[in-house]
């Protein structure tokens, strides 16, 4: 069912009602928007009688959000930031020029591709930027991207993954780490200090096995949830790292790193541009997909990383 325009709250309504629910109070609320302490009151009173329910309860000086209320505030929060979204937008947009919104992997976007992007500027004037980091895939929906750089298997719902390129991870350390333990070198790399992605609990394990070292204790050592932490923990010398190639390239330029042994695996998930269904008729996101892959190419095959 369609409602009524008249039935819709008025935006500064909503935000009243964001503000008081954050504040849980409604003069610090008043302070924020610089109203009156009276005016926020009669919005939220507007917005009670409007949907026919209590927001908040009133308890002494404070005020609580009802369980109507708690409901209601993530849905008012993501609306204040698509609005808000969408008026950056509008206003990047105002000298004509044309606006990509992508959201990326966050080690991806800080080691490989901000390096990048002035080229695709340059060869696309007239276009601006706007990069986010995204771990998980989300709904195009909801977060308005033109386009998005993911890692896994090509799904994602409401979005059409293009593939980009596999990845190819190499045992790395600190040149001083290396040289108090060469124990990788040899058939017996028990109690070698590991370094390891929380979200790839096994990848030790399986690089121990494709060279023939089953038995090795392949989970023992630290672990990190981004690949970031891990890249400046191998720096520090805290353990060998499994590491994509090149979102180390300046580390291992610098000899900040080295590769222990040169022995690479090949991951079981590769990388993807996914645009959102119904919007492939985007020229800024179909030149800055196809950017992409020449950006990879020819061997297509890239030691990237989230």
């Amino acid at each position: 069912m369609k409602l009524n325009r008249t039935m819709i709250p008025d935006l500064s309504v909503l935000q009243a009602f964001e503000c008081a629910a954050r504040h849980g109070n409604f003069t610090l609320a008043a302070a924020e928007l610089n109203l009156t302490q009276s005016a926020v009151s009669r919005q939220i009173r507007a917005l009670e009688d409007q949907l026919g329910v209590p927001l908040f309860e009133r308890i002494r000086q404070r005020v609580v959000l009802s369980a109507v209320g708690q409901s209601l505030l993530p849905e008012v929060i993501r609306l204040m930031g698509q609005t808000e979204e969408m008026v950056l937008r509008a206003m990047a947009a105002a000298d004509g020029k044309r606006v990509l919104s992508v959201a990326t992997l966050p080690t991806f976007g800080a080691r490989w591709l901000t390096r990048r992007l002035p080229d695709f500027l340059e060869r696309h004037p007239g276009t601006v930027v706007n990069v986010a980091s995204r771990s998980e895939p989300f709904d195009f929906s909801v977060d308005r991207f033109d386009v998005a750089i993911h890692y896994g298997q090509p799904i994602w719902a409401h979005g059409i993954c293009t593939y980009l390129c596999s990845e190819v991870v190499l045992p790395v350390g600190s040149p001083d780490l290396m040289s108090s333990w060469p124990i990788l070198e040899s058939s017996d790399p028990a109690g070698a200090p590991l370094l390891h992605l929380a979200t790839r609990p096994k990848q030790w394990s399986e690089w121990f096995e494709l060279d023939g070292l089953e038995g090795a204790n392949a989970f023992h050592g630290s672990r990190f949830d981004q690949f970031n932490m891990i890249i400046e923990a191998a720096i520090a010398g805290m353990g060998f790292a499994l590491l994509p190639r090149y979102l180390i390239e300046e580390e291992l330029r610098s000899g900040k790193l080295a590769i222990v042994v040169p022995r690479p695996i090949t991951t079981n998930n590769n990388y993807y541009v996914v645009l959102p269904e119904g919007k492939s008729d985007n020229p800024t996101a179909s030149a800055f997909q196809s950017w992409l892959i020449e950006q990879v190419s020819p061997s297509r095959i890239a030691q990237a990383s989230v």
